[in-house]
């Protein structure tokens, strides 16, 4: 046999089962191998032992006296959902090992036991209750402290960000559909997570599905699943991601790009949470909070007929809009002292912090990358300092000239040469007549408008409310 490893006298086993002799057997084979084990006669006595000794594997009759092993799971997953629990039974059947996979049993063992099997069972419950435990720290750890994932800031429209973020999350029954835009990389999928690992659904899975990332001849399988032989290259069933949500939570990041045979589908799925597998005639019922981002403007592909009005309206129940880091210019030298601390730690430098030259060049800075730009420029910052402590004075910007800053930056520097507004206007006065100007030239059409500025509707929106500017 196999050497354990040095932490699995750390890993603990709790055996519940009336029949003594099995039961000790099991425990003293555990505890040669170097596991901690102790047994429990009956569910009564097994519910003690699990709060006393906080067990990281339950071995589990499936027949115990004055209660069931499924009754007794359940106890169990209500306790503790990372507890692993395998069910014992002699008396079993495939449809009893299938209910119990169904109450969250991590796997099944017949009797007679095979030691062997046994032991395979407790390396692979061991190595899942690693992976768990890193799992639950981390989605804590998110959900404690937004600077972990990024949302931070003192601004008011990061505040009623989060003000969201914390009511959605706390809805207990029925969970809306969730719509996220803005640009690329102001942390859609931030907000996406944060709302996961809040809510009641954090202990079950979050898929984040990339709607970009799929080719087209697979997303549908990826999706929605297939059977076997349902096409050439299916030589057997899966299951697709959103099933594979269940109970948990879908993220679908840029879905807008997705094609419009594709938009039905998902429009089913929403409507009536089922999901039917690709070569399938049966449905299945699936329980996942749909959470969708976009950076497009959705309203303006709907005009187009690139986009399904009914599936717009059906993600948009609740909308969160981030707004790009350009407009958050007193959340920049926050998001970016949260960054240097966070990869200081990481590569083992001694920096304090920024000093008056890093931050206003990166207060000046278009960001067009956004949020996920501004952390990979701390992050080439601090690989590049000494580390030996002080200030870090340089990042490693670009020009706003080499930066693929966005069209309405760019219109508000054209007019003026390089050398400002014209006319002595300030930047804001300049930036407000560009948006009278388009409105004026579209009849008020914001949709239009937004086009003609190389911006979303959401943040002509926002700028409009910035500036007073009705139509």
């Amino acid at each position: 046999m196999k050497s354990i490893h040095a932490d699995s006298s750390r890993f603990t086993v709790l055996i519940i089962d009336d029949e003594r002799t099995l039961a000790r057997s099991i425990k003293l084979f555990l505890v040669g191998q170097g596991y901690d084990a102790e047994v429990a006669e009956d569910g009564d006595r097994g519910l003690e032992l699990l709060e006393k000794i906080h067990p990281d594997l339950v071995f589990l009759d499936y027949r115990l006296p004055r209660a069931t092993g499924l009754e007794l799971l359940k106890k169990i997953r209500e306790y503790d959902p990372y507890i692993s629990v395998v069910m014992m039974t002699a008396h079993g059947t495939i449809e009893g090992a299938v209910e119990a996979m169904k109450l969250g049993a991590f796997d099944y063992l017949k009797k007679p036991v095979d030691l062997d099997e046994l032991k395979i069972l407790v390396e692979r419950a061991q190595e899942n209750s690693r992976l768990r435990q890193e799992v639950r720290y981390y989605r804590e750890k998110e959900a404690r402290d937004p600077e972990a994932s990024g949302l931070l800031g003192r601004g008011l429209g990061i505040q009623q960000i989060l003000a969201q973020i914390t009511h959605l999350a706390s809805l207990q029954e029925e969970t809306p559909t969730v719509l996220v835009t803005g640009e690329t990389g102001t942390g859609k999928s931030m907000v996406a997570r944060a709302i996961h690992s809040q809510s009641r659904r954090a202990r079950f899975p979050f898929i984040e599905i990339d709607c970009t990332a799929l080719p087209p001849t697979l997303i549908e399988s990826e999706l929605f699943g297939h059977e076997k032989g349902s096409f050439t290259d299916a030589k057997e069933s899966k299951v697709g991601l959103i099933e594979a949500a269940d109970g948990g939570t879908v993220f679908l990041d840029e879905v807008g790009d997705l094609e419009l045979p594709l938009q039905g589908k998902l429009l089913r799925v929403i409507e009536q949470r089922m999901v039917r597998r690709v070569g399938s005639v049966r449905d299945r019922k699936v329980d996942a909070w749909i959470i969708a981002a976009t950076n497009k403007d959705l309203e303006a592909a709907m005009a187009d007929g690139v986009f399904r009005k009914d599936l717009f309206y059906r993600l948009a129940v609740f909308t969160i809009h981030l707004p790009p880091l350009r407009e958050r210019e007193d959340d920049i030298p926050l998001l970016a002292e949260a960054f240097l601390g966070r990869f200081a730690a990481k590569y083992g430098k001694r920096i304090s912090g920024l000093g008056k030259p890093a931050i206003a060049a990166l207060c000046e800075y278009p960001w067009p990358g956004n949020i996920r730009e501004l952390k990979h420029v701390i992050e080439r910052a601090v690989l590049a300092a000494p580390g030996t402590g002080g200030l870090l004075d340089q990042v490693p910007l670009g020009t706003v000239a080499q930066t693929r800053a966005t069209p309405l930056r760019l219109r508000l520097d054209e007019p003026a040469g390089g050398g400002g507004p014209p006319g002595g206007k300030s930047l804001p006065e300049w930036e407000r007549t560009l948006i009278e100007q388009a409105l004026k030239e579209t009849q008020g059409n914001q949709v239009k408008a937004a086009r003609l500025l190389g911006i979303t509707r959401d943040t002509l929106r926002y700028r409009m409310a910035k500036y007073h500017i009705s139509t």
